[in-house]
């Protein structure tokens, strides 16, 4: 019996499934699951006209996002998983969970996925076997993933994979945990059917378990799009960037070029994650472990990522969007009329008081779909990285882009990197939430350790990227973005490019080197001087004040902060004046 064999034999033990079920991965099983689906409404079909083999699902209103308060680090030391974690001890999580899992798929079918993160027969890939008895979940890892008999014929009869076990269990809030167990690798999730809680290659192998696999064996796993950018002469570039929620992730991993017929192209390899390593010639290399797209959907039209629309014409799964009468999908932003007869995300009657869609409405979909996919998608080496980007959303503190003087400067841009809060999410407007490299809720350990295995990292490459940091949303004093973003956002990578071949003209400021306004390209852009010069403006004051937010900020790790972090703290307020 293999590792495999037995994991499956023993969970079965545990949960007490009428039926286990295998699953291979192929169109036929795909057909016959979504068909069951249909039956028990699971799934609704969507216009097979306007979008062919395109389903709905509604899920329970109470499982409809990421469970962060309930999502826990169990490593066997409190001080490894960190002040920024939820902590439980691997024997006081069993203790919760046991009575959650046992017997708890009693009447249902346990479906066994095996799947690859990464593209097949890569050295960066690695196989997880998820245990799930959610079809819809089985659905999505097909389409997340490379799933299946491809995936169980790369594992052989090795032990080395990432056990999950995923029950909905009663879908109660009281009655939901998300465990990550570092030391064994494995991951349990029950209690709820939502994406993020529930596909476990996502967040919950692909980040919180991946990240702490990366720190023991020298590599990165990171909540960063990949993008390639080819330049007129023909040379190729690969960028990854870092952005929180709700900055515009999706939409530059997926940027139409308004500079596309002067030899300007991007092109899509990831919008999410990425898994980086050193490669023989001195660079980071960088690999989309995902195989398909979880996109919030709310806000994504023709206007903003036309990519992104063209992507989810046919064969997506839709979760939590409102149909019209035609069973056509619809959410908030799609255009600026909605049609008649909408029933919402809840399955009633739309009364236009509340949102039709969710907020957090999801598409699932091929990346193979997406127009923009870069053929380098699938390679298994992945892609060499010239240029690493974090950003936030700041009214007005961030210029456009800065260049930071070093690796270290640089780790220290993207630790202390903060976004401003919405009315709508949070009831108050400009509250700075730190969110170091987009990835304070899937980092699997001490923050304060990734910290120190990012100025590891920089030390392991002989040409390591040029880190940057951007800010599309900066305001004028009316309240209105100063910045048009969205393409736009091209001119600002290119000059980024620029100084990776040691061009491009820039002022030193304290926070980095910022752009001088006739080194961006501009081309084509009509945009008012004082505009610019607002966007690319450092103003010191508003820096000095910034400062003591990043101070409390690394006093909640008990001294554990790198000591080069620290001291970049001090240079910066000396700096500052």
């Amino acid at each position: 019996m293999t590792e495999a064999e037995r994991f499956v034999d023993e969970t079965a033990k545990w949960l007490m499934p009428d039926r286990i079920h295998w699953c291979d991965g192929s169109e036929e099983e795909d057909a016959r699951l979504k068909a069951q689906m249909l039956g028990d409404g699971t799934l609704i079909k969507l216009n097979e006209k306007e979008l062919p083999n395109s389903y709905l699902h509604r899920s329970d209103p109470s499982d409809v996002a990421r469970t962060e308060h309930l999502t826990f680090i169990c490593s066997e030391k409190k001080e490894d998983a960190g002040p920024t974690n939820n902590w439980l001890s691997p024997k006081d999580a069993k203790a919760k969970a046991d009575p959650l899992f046992r017997g708890a798929m009693k009447g249902r079918t346990m479906y066994v996925v095996p799947y690859v993160m990464g593209p097949l027969g890569s050295p960066f890939s690695k196989v997880g076997i998820e245990i799930t008895d959610s079809a819809y979940v089985v659905a999505n890892m097909r389409i997340m993933t490379r799933m299946g008999k491809a995936a169980l014929d790369q594992l052989g009869s090795s032990d080395d994979f990432v056990p999950g076990v995923h029950s909905i269990g009663d879908l109660s809030p009281e009655r939901r945990a998300i465990m990550h167990f570092p030391e064994t690798k494995t991951i349990w999730s029950v209690g709820s059917g939502y994406g993020g809680n529930a596909l476990l290659g996502k967040k919950c192998f692909a980040l919180r378990i991946a990240s702490t696999m990366a720190r023991d064996q020298g590599w990165m796993a990171e909540h960063m799009l990949i993008l390639e950018l080819t330049v007129p002469s023909g040379e190729v570039h690969y960028i990854t960037a870092a952005f929180p929620s709700a900055c515009g992730k999706t939409n530059l991993a997926m940027l139409v070029s308004p500079l596309e017929k002067q030899g300007y192209k991007v092109r899509t390899v990831g919008d999410d994650i990425a898994w980086l390593r050193p490669g023989p010639d001195g660079r980071l290399w960088a690999v989309n472990p995902e195989a398909g797209f979880f996109g919030v959907v709310p806000g994504t039209s023709y206007d903003t990522n036309p990519n992104a629309m063209n992507t989810i014409t046919h064969d997506t799964i839709f979760t939590n969007v409102a149909v019209d009468g035609n069973g056509v999908p619809w959410w908030e932003g799609k255009d600026k009329n909605p049609p008649a007869g909408m029933i919402d995300w809840m399955g009633k009657p739309w009364d236009k008081m509340g949102k039709a869609a969710h907020p957090n409405s999801r598409f699932t979909v091929a990346a193979a779909q997406c127009p923009s996919i870069s053929p380098k998608f699938n390679d298994p080496m992945g892609v060499p990285i010239s240029a690493i980007i974090f950003g936030g959303r700041r009214s007005r503190l961030a210029p456009l882009v800065f260049e930071t003087r070093d690796w270290a400067h640089g780790v220290f841009a993207a630790a202390t990197m903060g976004s401003e809060t919405t009315a709508a999410a949070t009831g108050a407007v400009g509250v700075v939430r730190r969110d170091p490299m987009a990835m304070l809720p899937f980092c699997g350990y001490n923050m304060a350790d990734y910290f120190g295995h990012w100025l590891k990292m920089g030390t392991l490459v002989k040409s390591p990227p040029k880190i940057f940091h951007v800010n599309w949303f900066r305001q004028n004093d009316a309240g209105k973005f100063i910045w048009p973003g969205f393409g736009e956002n091209l001119r600002p990578l290119l000059w980024m490019l620029d100084r990776v071949a040691g061009k491009g003209d820039a002022v030193e400021t304290a926070i980095g080197a910022v752009p001088t306004k006739g080194s961006l390209n501009l081309d084509g852009l009509d945009m008012p001087a004082a505009d610019l010069d607002a966007v690319l403006s450092v103003d010191n004051a508003d820096w000095k004040a910034e400062t003591p937010g990043i101070r409390e900020f690394f006093a909640k790790f008990d001294g554990k902060v790198p000591k080069p972090l620290v001291a970049e703290l001090d240079n910066l307020e000396k700096r500052l004046g």
